[in-house]
């Protein structure tokens, strides 16, 4: 169940134009109609074609999977420009897309809330020159959790979002450099672009590139006491005796003690075997903590294999793609219901009439971008305007318009 009104319309661009065929009697125009959907599509196809391009064009200098060589030398000044563009033109294809940014205060509560994986996680925001996290989908879901070995079943409910972009620019060389720290697998001044689906609020910070695993309190007190424990029982049991006296030999050295005390070449077989089996307790005890740390960083790389949609230049065409469909849904919406509305209507008007219709058809509550959806419509010349009244021009001439623009 959604949290609040979502823009995103989530429907196929063919299931809404099958929509608006049922809703509205189109009688013998309804192939007209399939052609003016068709001919809108294949418009905006051609305008976010030029955007991608764009995209393609200010992400090259700070490409991370770059195979192709530069023509030039990029300077400085010209990353800056290209940096500059592309998180303009980035901003604004999420933005058609329908996608939310999160806010600062959202990322500082992912990490101070628990993570429904059970791994604690530190980030380094110093690292990063620019950070920008933007989400679409929000959502209340219920998941049920076992701990104590299955015995215990906890049911939580969180706050998911259903896709989430990704937006980081590294600090340069230098920085690293002072730091005496290295990147793996990304290098410093690049920017990358990442797209999730499926990602708990409260884990956000596992998206971040450098974000290292560390252990939970609860995780080093379970831990520490079983090394306790264990470190005692060995005490005792193995080296006791041997320790005891040792202790009493050293205390006669210091002169704490009068009675000399004799240590036979039994007794330093018993210490060093002692010794050898506390030695080896220890290591076991560390291979527990890392052998620990290690399944919480496999638990949260397959936990990212399957959340991980495209990265970096293959996130251009993702989100193209949905802001070209989010484009197109809004307006063919829009101009059917102004279609079906002879004497014209405010957008106010329009917007309420759509919202309404999905949630009372299809139980979806949305909050539709009608702003957006009139805007694109009076640019094509799909619709006039006069005095705040909207009217669609008929079929026909719509596909003519559109041919035109083609």
């Amino acid at each position: 169940m959604l949290m609040t009104a979502d823009r995103f319309i989530p429907y196929r661009k063919q299931d809404i134009v099958e929509m608006c065929l049922r809703e509205f009697d189109f009688d013998d125009s309804s192939s007209l109609f399939r052609q003016f959907c068709d001919l809108l599509s294949n418009s905006l196809h051609v305008e976010y074609h030029k955007t991608v391009e764009q995209l393609k064009n200010d992400y090259a200098p700070f490409d991370p999977n770059a195979d192709t060589k530069p023509l030039t030398p990029f300077t400085a000044e010209h990353k800056a420009q290209c940096q500059a563009r592309f998180a303009n033109t980035f901003a604004r294809v999420l933005n058609a897309a329908n996608f939310e940014r999160i806010t600062e205060q959202d990322l500082q509560d992912a990490l101070t809330e628990e993570s429904l994986f059970k791994v604690r996680l530190e980030v380094e925001f110093d690292d990063f020159e620019q950070v920008v996290f933007y989400r679409r989908g929000e959502s209340q879901l219920t998941e049920t959790i076992t701990s104590v070995f299955g015995l215990r079943k906890q049911t939580i409910n969180f706050t998911n979002y259903d896709r989430v972009a990704v937006f980081i620019t590294f600090k340069d060389k230098a920085h690293f450099e002072s730091k005496k720290k290295s990147l793996i697998g990304f290098e410093p001044g690049s920017t990358i672009v990442k797209l999730f689906q499926n990602v708990p609020k409260a884990d956000l910070e596992m998206l971040f590139p450098n974000s290292e695993v560390r252990m939970r309190p609860i995780d080093k007190a379970v831990i520490g006491a079983s090394a306790v424990v264990g470190g005692a029982v060995v005490l005792v049991t193995k080296l006791g005796a041997s320790l005891v006296l040792l202790a009493t030999l050293l205390a006669f050295w210091f002169g704490w003690r009068a009675e000399s005390v004799e240590m036979t070449q039994q007794h330093f077989i018993s210490l060093a075997i002692g010794l050898g089996v506390f030695g080896g307790f220890i290591f076991k005890e560390w291979s527990k903590f890392k052998n620990r740390k290690i399944k919480f960083m496999k638990a949260l790389s397959d936990n990212l294999y399957f959340k991980n949609l495209d990265n970096n230049a293959g996130v251009f065409h993702t989100l193209i793609d949905a802001a070209e469909d989010e484009d197109f849904k809004e307006a063919v919406l829009a101009y059917s219901f102004l279609l079906n509305c002879p004497e014209g209507c405010r957008s106010a008007t329009i917007d309420q009439q759509i919202e309404h219709w999905f949630k009372s058809h299809y139980q979806c509550q949305l909050d539709f971008e009608i702003s957006d959806a009139l805007s694109k419509l009076e640019r094509m010349q799909l619709v006039t305007v006069k005095d705040g009244i909207y009217h669609a021009v008929s079929l026909e001439k719509a596909k003519q318009q559109l041919v035109r623009g083609c």
